[in-house]
């Protein structure tokens, strides 16, 4: 390994001093460390079209949000990403500070495994428009705002429809995701490493309506049939 890329959560109030720390312990070894240009940290910048380039690994310092970001905005690049913890609780970070160097020796040695997750692709259509496009570590869910009522969502696997719900929103997980909103909800749990979509409903208003589970090729449309325009969709 030559070259580490590192996102820092700088609102974290151990984020600054860390990165300090990690950097010297890389450049010891004589291991390049860059960060986005976007992150502000003057003394390591790396314009962001270089970064991915750059980099052989992706160490994120600061919670779960830092990571699911930094999921996101490298999303394909085919990068493995370390996350570290720096918050109060971290299911997705992989490790503490504490427990950080000792591996990172390890790492240095070859003595790793890179895990593989799957990922969301999500596109908003208006009209039969694009008008965004994201990528999910964790889920895509569409919500009805704070003051809103329930909303009705009609909802296709492929070109066959599946059920029109009315509920307080639906969920589409991955497997990683599984144990976030969706479980929350009433969905299942699902090994990490399988190739399945878990679509919830979020409080559905009916007795029968159950989260089920899709294959990874499948597409699964869902239709906003309410009039209200308080309706939201969130990226996690």
């Amino acid at each position: 390994m030559e070259r580490v890329g590192l996102i820092v959560n700088f609102k974290k109030t151990r984020g600054g001093k860390f990165l300090r720390i990690l950097t010297d312990w890389f450049v010891k070894r004589n291991i390049k460390v860059v960060m986005p240009q976007s992150s502000g940290e003057g003394n390591l910048p790396c314009p962001e079209m270089k970064f991915t380039e750059e980099v052989d690994l992706i160490i994120t310092l600061g919670g779960d949000g830092t990571l699911l970001g930094a999921a996101r905005s490298f999303a394909g690049t085919g990068i493995p990403i370390l996350g570290v913890n720096l918050g109060h609780l971290g299911f997705l970070t992989d490790l503490e500070m504490a427990d950080l160097f000792p591996c990172l020796e390890r790492l240095l040695q070859g003595d790793y495994i890179i895990e593989k997750r799957m990922m969301l692709s999500a596109e908003v259509r208006r009209e039969g428009v694009s008008v965004a496009s994201f990528y999910a570590l964790n889920d895509v869910v569409i919500t009805k705002g704070p003051l809103s009522r329930i909303i009705r969502l009609e909802t296709y696997v492929g070109d066959e429809y599946l059920a029109t719900y009315r509920a307080d929103g639906i969920i589409a997980a991955s497997p990683t995701g599984s144990t976030a909103y969706s479980l929350s909800a009433g969905g299942p749990i699902v090994r990490p490493d399988l190739g399945v979509l878990i679509v919830t409903p979020i409080c559905p208003h009916t007795l029968y309506a159950r989260p089920f589970i899709l294959a990874d090729h499948e597409l699964i449309r869902i239709v906003l049939k309410s009039e209200s325009p308080d309706v939201m969709v969130t990226i996690d």
